[in-house]
């Protein structure tokens, strides 16, 4: 009888080291007073590492709002937040150890990514354009404009032969990188891509004329681009993919995901997250509006 009790201590045991360090979210911060909240310092406008050394952006502000919310929530009105510097290539991995309870950077929500780490209701609608030289060759630009971001570039024609002779650049790890391989070549990109660790690094790499394109999210790219350079570049308006991004975090724990979701569908009503929304992006139009409705549930 005691071997059996000493066996099934044993398994319990190991039962309870094996799940994940994340599996419980709220009776952590309930118990420490903490949350972890990540973010990467060059994603402007989402997070970045402003003058003063505290994070600042449009995914701050937002998770800052949840926060007050979970504090509501929680019944718990002095939750302190301890920040978390990531980078592209450990964002996730933070959030799997624990190390991360809430990742502010939005992220793809792609079936990749959700193999990887869940995700809250969705904060932010974008997808991919091409960056370019203001001076570049007028038939590049008509052609990365074209209406039809699927249609086939035919071999031997005038726009096939522009295209192979464009070099692109693409920030290494993300979502755009993983299109522009599984589509470059329906749109004739096969070589000449490089890969940048991050927007500062393709958009400079363009003005540099090391390559002719960049390709990334147009929020993104308009936060990092230099004021001054501005009207060296142009963003082309169509648009290549359409993505939805939400805050990353830990996979099965249904519990803090509820939470902060519970506290994005209180917030996104209000008037605050317009102005919050509208200190980034400008005000937000019918597209913008119509997203955020869609994407609140009711409660």
């Amino acid at each position: 009888m005691r071997n059996k009790s000493s066996a099934l201590l044993a398994f319990v045991t190991i039962a309870l080291f094996a799940l994940p360090a994340s599996a419980a979210s709220l009776d952590r911060i309930r118990d420490t007073g903490h949350i972890r909240l990540g973010y990467l310092p060059n994603a402007q406008p989402f997070t970045s590492k402003g003058a003063s050394g505290n994070p600042e952006g449009y995914g701050v502000q937002v998770c800052e709002a949840i926060v007050a919310q979970l504090k509501i929530q929680l019944g718990l009105p002095d939750i302190a937040v301890d920040w978390v510097e990531v980078n592209a290539g450990n964002r996730f991995t933070e959030v799997q150890q624990g190390n991360v309870d809430l990742l502010c950077a939005p992220a793809s929500e792609s079936l990749t990514h959700r193999k990887q780490v869940s995700f809250s209701l969705p904060v932010f609608a974008g997808g991919n354009r091409a960056v370019l030289r203001a001076d570049a060759a007028p038939a590049l630009r008509h052609t990365l404009a074209g209406d039809r971001p699927d249609k086939p570039v035919w071999r031997g024609s005038p726009a096939a032969k522009i295209l192979e002779d464009t070099t692109y650049a693409v920030v290494a790890g993300t979502s755009t990188e993983a299109w522009l391989k599984e589509r470059g070549s329906t749109l004739g990109i096969k070589a000449k891509v490089t890969t940048v660790a991050d927007y500062g690094a393709g958009i400079q790499a363009v003005l540099d004329r090391k390559v002719d394109v960049f390709f990334g999210e147009r929020s993104v790219v308009l936060g990092a681009i230099d004021p001054a350079k501005r009207d060296q570049l142009v963003i082309v308006e169509r648009l290549l993919t359409h993505e939805q991004a939400g805050l990353a975090l830990p996979r099965g724990d249904d519990d803090f995901r509820l939470a902060v979701d519970t506290a994005l569908a209180t917030i996104y009503p209000s008037k605050n997250f317009a102005d919050l929304y509208t200190r980034w992006f400008g005000a937000p139009d019918d597209k913008a509006k119509t997203f955020f409705l869609w994407s609140t549930p009711a409660q």
